[in-house]
């Protein structure tokens, strides 16, 4: 009997559709709220210090956010974070006719990142349950790329509809994807999920134990296998820097150069095609370079287009550099999610990629914070110049660890006992490789 068509699905086409659209939404933030921060306060720090609220809620939520997805109902959390995010978001323009209040953007980024994160993790662990297991590479697939769609389309959009009716508008348009979205999930249905032997649902001790020792494992063979210890030593000192590159970015354009929010919108989409034009090439790559070419090749691309973006006070040298930032950064992530999926036990997949990620991006809410302060204190010529410095200097490090190997994949070192543990079900296997992927 031959395999029923992804088009065929009503499930998946109704929520393909509608997480597209909600996408180009999360998109519109993306570039709407730092504008609105910069309208109101005129802040660089503020724009940092959301940012990293925004990051350590959903750091973390992501240390929970799994189990939750495991343990309810996925339909419903889906659509409870929707509802939630169509409540704060829409909170924005309303205080803002009315009487905008700074403290406002604290409380629903913070909020809204944390179901975010929760959203995110449910998202993929529903669409084993839309769809047949020999079709969910194609499912993910055609997701993925919607997204990369969005986050090109959406900045541009965003600093157009900001531009000609104010940063609140777009934040609006964000908020009513989410209610779009809600909708759409309320007419699918998901398959059972389904449980491993044994498992309790309503044990609050097994579940904060499975929470603790599932980090402690993850992180151990993180710890015994050369290659990823120091990918994750590397990646904590440059995720400390990046989390806050975006709002630089958008401080550099509208106060560094004197841009509109229409061009800030133009070239971050740049940035978004950078992206896609690294996940489309680094298979080539990296059969052709190897991973530690790749590594340190890409972190040194960011250097030097970090540098010149701080150095040269022109737009176009502005949309090369951002654009190249963005190819770089995209194919250092995309080959270091690939290495780590090379190297670790299916049956332990889901939780190094948790300590992986939860672990590097730990310090990045106060590096985002302190690396727009500085921008605003200082100007970003300084302290783009810096963080260049330190991303050549993460480059040079690599090339005295396993990472500037060809095929570390070769020699990486697996855990010699590895505890004992009740294997976790492939859906939450996955969860890891879509937030790392993902951010």
């Amino acid at each position: 009997m031959p395999a029923r068509s992804l088009w065929s699905n009503r499930d998946f086409s109704v929520f393909w559709a509608v997480q597209a659209l909600s996408e180009v939404g999360n998109a519109f933030s993306l570039v709407a709220v730092p504008l609105l921060v910069l309208h109101t306060t005129g802040s660089a720090a503020q724009m940092g210090l959301l940012t990293a609220v925004a990051g350590a809620a959903s750091l973390l939520t992501g240390l929970v956010g799994g189990a939750w997805a495991d343990r309810y109902d996925r339909r419903r959390l889906l659509m409870l974070c929707d509802a939630a995010r169509l409540v704060l978001y829409g909170a924005i323009p309303l205080c803002w006719a009315l009487n905008p209040q700074i403290w406002l953007l604290y409380v629903v980024m913070g909020l809204a990142s944390a179901f975010e994160m929760l959203f995110k993790i449910t998202y993929v662990t529903a669409v084993p349950n839309l769809v047949d297991k020999d079709q969910i590479v194609a499912a993910n697939g055609r997701l993925e790329a919607t997204n990369a769609i969005a986050y090109i389309a959406g900045p541009a959009l965003a600093g157009v509809v900001s531009g000609f009716f104010g940063p609140t508008a777009a934040v609006a348009i964000n908020a009513g994807s989410f209610g779009i979205s809600l909708i759409g999930l309320a007419l699918i249905r998901l398959r059972p999920t389904g449980r491993p032997p044994g498992d309790d649902p309503h044990g609050a001790a097994t579940r904060a134990h499975d929470l603790r020792s599932g980090f402690r494992t993850g992180a151990a063979f993180l710890w015994r296998t050369p290659v990823l210890r120091a990918l994750t030593a590397l990646l904590t000192v440059t995720t400390f820097l990046s989390l806050g590159m975006t709002d630089v970015f958008i401080y550099h354009l509208r106060h560094g150069l004197g841009q509109d929010e229409r061009t800030v919108g133009y070239v971050l989409a740049l940035a978004g095609v950078g992206t896609c034009v690294a996940a489309a090439a680094t298979a080539g790559l990296r059969r052709s370079w190897g991973f530690g070419r790749c590594w340190i090749g890409s972190m040194t691309l960011c250097a030097v287009a970090t540098l010149a973006l701080g150095t040269f006070g022109q737009v176009p040298v502005a949309a090369v550099t951002i654009f190249l930032y963005s190819f770089g950064m995209a194919l250092a992530g995309v080959c270091s999610m690939s290495l780590r999926q090379e190297v670790t036990p299916d049956h332990l997949l889901g939780r190094v990629t948790s300590a992986f990620w939860t672990i590097h991006s730990s310090l990045a809410p106060l590096g985002a914070a302190l690396l727009t302060a500085l921008a605003g204190r200082l100007g970003t010529r300084g302290p783009l110049t810096g963080v260049a410095v330190v991303f050549l200097a993460v480059a040079a490090a690599a090339a005295f660890t396993p990472i500037r190997q060809r095929h570390p994949e070769r020699t990486a070192v697996p855990p010699a006992h590895p505890p004992r543990t009740e294997p976790a079900p492939a859906r939450e296997e996955r969860h890891g490789d879509d937030a790392e992927a993902r951010r």
